[in-house]
């Protein structure tokens, strides 16, 4: 994907390497070109992914080296790797999708910035999911690009297919997402690409939680997804979902630490986060607060996430 304003840089980089007589001789401003060529769609890339670090790229990571538990750091750099990329690849089917709704609440993203144009998304688009299938298929096999699959059918849905317009459409892909993600993260972060009882019931719990608390992710972006002509839940009911929020989140934090077994300090400690969080967002309803709220959400999404640790190591029996 190569933009106008990259066009400028390609002559001198491309040129930057000659040959004079059995010598090769270096172009050195065209090498610094070519370096500003590739560091320019490097920034691109995490410009699409950038919100979503601490939404999903650090949640998942931590999920997965828990409940797997991580065996090596290649273990670990390897679904990273593939998170990354997975992420990517929802984030250019979301973002072609969206430029309404981002010029309003992300006018830096890639899109809206200008970075790229309407018909470069779209090939960047095709090209994400071949590079994303092939490579689960290459390196992990079958089972792993069915993951893979089932995640761009879902992104499909949820872009294409209006689901991202409907609160309960919207639910089921985040679901489906966040569960590919994780069986993804867990089995690749693993010792062998399978599932145990704790890997598999922690999933199904973790899958759960985020179809009920999907809403924090919401309650910033009301003024976007009203430009994009989304319902979601915050829109549909504002009210009643603040309470929901205000309830689920400490139930949650009571329920897993139950579930897990941990210790009296660590059920303290997560239901007072929980409680935090839900009484944010119901107290607190300005966006610059939602926005803070769904930061400290995703620090509690991260505590939940690393409970299942306790299952295989006893490490929150205090």
């Amino acid at each position: 994907m190569i933009s106008p304003i990259d066009l400028q840089y390609m002559p001198s980089s491309l040129t930057a390497i000659s040959l004079a007589g059995p010598h090769l001789r270096l172009n050195i401003p065209g090498i610094s070109n070519l370096f500003r060529f590739i560091a320019r769609h490097i920034h691109t890339a995490i410009l699409f992914t950038w919100t979503d670090y601490k939404t999903i790229f650090l949640p998942i990571t931590v999920f997965g080296c828990a409940t797997a538990p991580v065996q090596s750091i290649g273990h670990l750099l390897q679904a990273c790797l593939w998170i990354w990329l997975h992420l990517l690849l929802c984030n250019v089917s979301n973002q072609a999708s969206s430029k309404s709704e981002d010029l309003v609440n992300r006018p830096w993203r890639p899109l809206p910035a200008g970075r790229v144009n309407d018909s470069q998304i779209k090939i960047l688009r095709v090209t994400m999911i071949g590079l994303c299938i092939s490579w689960s298929l290459a390196l992990y096999g079958v089972e792993i690009m069915l993951v893979t699959l089932g995640l761009v059918l879902t992104t499909y849905a949820y872009d294409e297919m209006g689901l991202a317009r409907s609160p309960v459409g919207k639910n089921f892909c985040n679901i489906w997402g966040y569960v590919s993600f994780e069986t993804a993260a867990v089995r690749l972060m693993g010792s062998e690409l399978s599932f145990d009882h704790v890997a598999r019931v922690a999933v199904c719990l973790s899958g759960t939680l985020i179809f009920s608390t999907i809403q924090a992710q919401d309650f910033p972006d009301v003024e976007g997804d009203k430009a994009a002509g989304r319902v979601t839940l915050p829109i549909y009911a504002p009210e009643l979902s603040r309470v929901f929020t205000l309830l689920i989140i400490p139930l949650w934090s009571a329920g897993l630490s139950w579930y897990w077994g941990v210790g009296w300090v660590t059920k303290v400690a997560t239901v007072l986060l929980g409680c935090l969080v839900g009484v944010r967002y119901y107290a607190w309803r300005t966006p610059k607060s939602d926005r803070r709220s769904y930061l400290i959400f995703n620090v509690w999404l991260g505590a939940m996430s690393i409970l299942p640790l306790h299952a295989r190591f006893g490490v929150f029996a205090f």
